[in-house]
């Protein structure tokens, strides 16, 4: 979900600015996670902000994403998995997002998760971590820490997928 379908990094910016009035721009981290950019002294702050209740959910859908998960549902059996375990109140708050804004997708094709050890024929994810041990088609979608990774098949934006695989 989390810069896939959802531009976490975008709330990350916009809690900054508002909480710190630190200015981070998207072209600021090519290649870095974003507690990299931070500040020293506000580092630990994002631990912090992650675990808040709530944070997963008013987080920004990503551009285009709507239209074309909906015209891939028509088209495939889809599945969105979340490594949503790591954070305390993450998974209640996906699911709402997730109905809000994808209520076309049934929660029996949610899978909250620590590992996504998925057994399906495509994956789009943003974190190589989750390409190791998969067996299928292995799409990286573009987000500023994966930048210099050259080793998959990528996407930069929904309408990407969208000609790549409708």
């Amino acid at each position: 979900m989390d810069e896939v379908l959802a531009d976490t990094i975008g709330k990350f910016i916009t809690i900054y600015e508002q909480r710190h009035n630190t200015k981070i721009g998207i072209n600021d981290f090519p290649g870095k996670e974003f507690n990299e950019v931070l500040p020293e002294e506000i580092r630990h702050t994002l631990r912090e902000y992650i675990n808040e209740p709530g944070f997963f959910r008013d987080i920004p859908v990503m551009e285009g994403a709507i239209p074309v998960v909906q015209q891939l549902h028509e088209k495939y059996d889809v599945y969105i998995v979340s490594a949503a375990m790591e954070f305390k109140y993450s998974m209640t708050a996906k699911l709402e997002w997730l109905n809000e804004h994808f209520p076309f997708i049934s929660w029996t094709n949610i899978v909250f998760c620590g590992h996504k050890i998925v057994d399906v024929d495509i994956m789009i994810d943003d974190r190589v971590k989750n390409f190791i041990n998969f067996g299928g088609r292995k799409i990286l979608f573009t987000s500023p820490h994966n930048l210099a990774v050259c080793d998959y098949e990528r996407v930069n934006t929904w309408e990407e997928v969208g000609k790549l695989l409708l």
